[in-house]
């Protein structure tokens, strides 16, 4: 059996259906509620690595935050984007869905299947 993590938020109903299809999977399964413990800058780093996404990607671009920041300011770098999700863990785009060693954004939450396919 794996080990599945998600990065939830509960008061995201993507992110909850996404967990309830995970669940039901069977496998164990690790919650991290990155908005009380978000990912420090290496881990960070390291989901975009496995996502295959570049920082700004990974950013919910409808925030508030992302446009009071002006984080699509085209100068910035990818370490002072990655440390703004940091920062304001809002930023980051949820469900983040890690299996295996494959990491996606399951959005639709019935994307989290594909980690099964």
């Amino acid at each position: 059996m794996s080990r599945v993590c998600i990065y939830h938020n509960p008061r995201c109903s993507k992110s909850r259906q996404a967990l309830a299809l995970l669940e039901q999977q069977g496998e164990e399964l690790e919650v991290i509620h990155y908005i009380d413990t978000p990912p420090d800058s290496a881990t960070l780093s390291a989901l975009l690595q496995q996502l295959g996404l570049g920082a700004r990607d990974l950013m919910r671009k409808g925030e508030d935050t992302y446009k009071e920041l002006k984080l699509d300011n085209p100068d910035l770098s990818e370490a002072e984007l990655v440390q703004a999700m940091v920062d304001y863990p809002r930023l980051i785009e949820r469900p983040i869905v890690i299996r295996d060693g494959k990491a996606i954004i399951a959005r639709p939450p019935e994307k989290v299947l594909e980690l099964y396919a």
